[in-house]
């Protein structure tokens, strides 16, 4: 009763501390650009530590929010966890979220700063979330203080608006230690998809959702420190959150983020090959995505190349699985074979 917590010291700076900031915290593989990084857990705390540093700067402090509106890269959750770090309230919004859904989510949570990237990339094209998040500021009641935008390499960047815009680069400054918060107090708000009335903005508070997301990832993915875990979701969604972001990283094992399609980045065959690159110990994933794989390449002809010596086991989850999926012999048995009966 009445201790204190924060959600980036134990998602980055305990690991560090225990020696083991060298481990490779994300895993960023991208077809959709052509590039996989790999940041370290000391990697992570450096750039979380000066990026919080500049949101003190321009006066985020503990209860604040910030919106945060980018593709699945590292520099997202670099964001999240900046946030968290000054005990602030993130609200994330799926990149790519037409302007007034924007807006919406703007004028409700009322940040003092947004951070958002310059693009997102999709198969065969670019959408520019700078000239979308301008015309959502314009349009909304509410105005942030300023805009950090994080410019994606080799990729045109529409003009910033001086009156609101500051470069990622810029805003970085001297790293500042964790604000220490209580346990009830929350860790971000994430809103509802708006299908019954307006979106609703739910609140999670720290305490108990960090102790939630450590027990479920041992008990339940059977997740230990030395494993790759994959989570092939989005962080616009709660599970992006729990299982990309704060899960995996707060019991200390990799995390990989996957930019890209089940099939159109450039083939089918990428859940197999992420799983043999990365020597992936556990994905989660939902139906949609193995139903896409199956009727695009009914005979796992782009998958068989890669091997799933690595993986234990498969999640399915997030809506309705039907039966000709889950027994699909195409799918499943491909990965029951390659895994000796394991999964």
């Amino acid at each position: 009763v009445g201790g204190k917590l924060n959600a980036c010291y134990n998602a980055i700076d305990r690991h560090v501390l225990a020696d083991k900031g060298s481990k490779v915290a994300l895993i960023h593989d991208s077809p959709t650009t052509n590039t996989v990084r790999h940041v370290t857990y000391n990697e992570l705390y450096d750039k979380v530590s000066r990026l919080a540093g500049g949101l003190r700067r321009l006066g985020v402090q503990k209860g604040d929010r910030v919106v945060i509106y980018m593709p699945l890269i590292p520099e997202a959750i670099i964001a999240m966890l900046a946030t968290a770090r000054l005990g602030a309230v993130h609200s994330v919004v799926f990149g790519g979220f037409a302007a007034s859904e924007l807006c919406t989510r703007i004028e409700h949570a009322e940040p003092k700063v947004i951070i958002a990237a310059n693009c997102g990339v999709e198969p065969h094209k670019i959408i520019y979330y700078l000239d979308i998040l301008h015309e959502a500021v314009a349009m909304s009641r509410w105005k942030p203080l300023k805009n950090i935008i994080y410019r994606r390499s080799n990729i045109l960047m529409s003009d910033l608006d001086e009156t609101w815009d500051v470069a990622w680069e810029n805003a970085l400054d001297t790293p500042v230690d964790c604000v220490p918060v209580d346990a009830n107090d929350p860790l971000y708000i994430l809103y509802t998809s708006g299908t019954t009335d307006k979106p609703k903005g739910i609140q999670r508070p720290i305490g108990g959702h960090l102790v939630t997301l450590m027990y479920t990832m041992n008990t339940i993915y059977g997740i230990q420190q030395d494993d790759v875990w994959w989570n092939a979701s989005d962080l616009g969604w709660v599970v992006g959150h729990s299982y990309i972001c704060y899960g995996p990283l707060l019991y200390g094992a990799t995390s990989v983020m996957y930019e890209g399609k089940p099939d159109r980045t450039p083939d089918p065959g990428q859940y197999f090959r992420i799983i043999d690159q990365h020597k992936v110990s556990a994905i989660f994933s939902v139906p949609t995505a193995f139903r896409v794989i199956r009727r695009v390449d009914p005979d796992v002809t782009y998958g068989r190349k890669y091997s799933l010596k690595s993986l234990r086991a498969i999640f399915i989850a997030g809506e309705h699985c039907d039966l000709e999926t889950m027994v699909s012999r195409s799918i499943v048995k491909r990965f029951v074979k390659i895994t000796r009966d394991r999964i």
